[in-house]
């Protein structure tokens, strides 16, 4: 058994919280948010986030980071892309070295261009780091239905350590050594799930829906193997398989925000799509490597409002005929 220190009280981080007390480890989770610390330590539960959802017992919500890192083998962040770095910033000291990393943020950062795994480690040293992704909703995770990710560090024998370790009977984790291709295809994807949203808002019907999905993994592809990534990774849990689930439901932040785009709806009360933040990020770096991406040019252009997103389809309908694996 070891000590796992979970960062982050919304939906995700109280879900993988469950996962570690189901394999068996001492948990600890803190929150911003002393409503949630105090519903979960009181009632066993996280209505702010996952509703009436019972919880696994004897985790531990604190709001403090002391409290939440003492004595901790594993600290895993799953707190948002773009505020990954102040939190990494803030805790390094409390992290003593050799401690495990593990990052479940699905983007990149806006501002320097980072993985969160990269951000990690710009700001706290001699630790190992991996990351978790996958096809996986908090509700389905804390609800025992059967789930697979990836846990991929630069270690194959450190993923499978992880690997190991997080599994259970209805949470099964596969380990990689592809370290970046995990984390790009769970970034990218979020994306095009804005894409595939905007497209049913916009009631563009089903084949159009699947004709970006197609071609906008095509983009994660060409653009994640330049920068690195397997392709073989990419077509596995953490790419295609999380492309899949994020571009199937409004259970998904950024397919919502997709929808309200397409519908042209407010986006004001929306909950945070990491992909709106990683849109344009990924746009500048596929111009820096002269990677054609339009799907993912075009949910920038709409995001910053240069498109409308009927204007943004018209646009990539009338790009130049081209053979598909090109």
């Amino acid at each position: 058994m070891s000590k796992i220190c979970i960062l982050g009280g919304g939906a995700f981080g109280t879900a993988l919280a469950c996962v570690a007390r189901r394999a068996g480890h001492q948990t600890s989770l803190w929150s911003r948010n002393k409503a949630v610390v105090d519903a979960i330590n009181q009632h066993q539960k996280n209505p702010a986030y996952l509703d009436d959802l019972i919880l696994e017992p004897e985790i531990k919500a604190t709001d403090s980071f002391d409290d939440a890192l003492l004595n901790a083998d594993i600290v895993l962040f799953a707190v948002p892309a773009q505020t990954i770095g102040k939190i990494a910033k803030t805790v390094a000291s409390l992290i003593k070295p050799g401690t495990i990393i593990i990052s479940s943020a699905k983007g990149i950062d806006q501002n320097t261009g980072l993985l969160p795994s990269e951000t990690i480690a710009a700001e706290i040293q001699n630790c190992p780091v991996a990351a978790l992704s996958g096809p996986s909703f908090a509700s389905d995770v804390v609800r025992k239905l059967p789930t697979a990710v990836t846990i991929a560090s630069h270690d194959m024998a450190l993923s499978q350590k992880l690997a190991e370790a997080f599994s259970s009977d209805e949470f099964r984790c596969y380990a990689s050594d592809d370290l970046k291709g995990v984390e790009l295809g769970a970034a990218l994807k979020n994306v095009l799930a804005i894409a595939v949203g905007a497209a049913r808002g916009m009631q563009l019907g089903a084949s159009a829906e699947a004709a970006l999905i197609a071609r906008g993994f095509a983009e994660i592809c060409r653009l994640a193997t330049a920068l690195g990534a397997s392709s073989q990774t990419l077509s596995g849990l953490s790419g295609l398989g999380d492309l899949v689930l994020t571009c199937s439901t409004p259970q998904s932040r950024n397919f919502s925000y997709g929808l309200a785009l397409g519908k042209g709806d407010s986006l004001q009360n929306l909950k945070l799509a990491e992909g709106a933040f990683t849109a344009r990020i990924a746009s500048k770096i596929a111009i820096q490597h002269e990677i054609d991406t339009p799907i993912i040019h075009a949910v920038t252009a709409v995001l910053d409002k240069k498109l409308t997103a009927q204007d943004a389809v018209v646009q990539l309908l009338r790009r130049p005929l081209k053979t598909e694996t090109k």
